[in-house]
């Protein structure tokens, strides 16, 4: 089925505007790298800069198998969703590239884009180990939404 043939059931496609807005209030996802197989998913925070970019922060050891797909990706693609209920979600496909930020661009990151909540073995790790700050470029965005009981729908 397509989004459209969903609208009589209450679910709708979201404007850019509400997009951006659910991205700001957001601050986790799981980002998808391309393998030779299935996708690799790692639920990861992010920071949003409010137009184009996310950024994740990265804490790698000696090997990384995201560092190493996410280095060799030429797209990846990042799902943020919030299911308060059955008939109240959200979620947002982004599609766009990653790289990793060299060490002389780490500045640039604006406060306000660096990921907002992280697990606190992150912030531990991070103090004995590397932490890598990577870009992801938006290209492709869509949202749909479902708010409300569909209509027709009796309890």
């Amino acid at each position: 089925m397509t989004i459209d043939e969903l609208t009589d059931f209450g679910m709708h496609e979201m404007s850019d505007d509400e997009v951006e807005g659910f991205l700001s209030t957001q601050s986790m996802g799981t980002l998808g790298l391309p393998t030779d197989a299935q996708p690799y998913l790692v639920p990861m925070s992010y920071g949003y800069d409010g137009g184009s970019r996310l950024y994740f922060y990265f804490v790698v050891g000696t090997e990384s198998r995201k560092v190493e797909l996410a280095d060799r990706a030429e797209k990846a693609a990042f799902l943020v969703y919030s299911a308060e209920t059955a008939f109240n979600w959200e979620s947002v496909v982004l599609t766009g590239t990653l790289r990793q930020l060299p060490a002389d661009r780490r500045g640039d990151v604006d406060e306000a884009a660096t990921p907002t909540w992280r697990p606190e073995l992150f912030e531990t790790a991070s103090e004995s180990l590397e932490t890598q700050i990577y870009e992801f470029r938006i290209e492709e965005w869509t949202g749909v939404r479902h708010t409300g009981l569909p209509p027709g729908f009796y309890g």
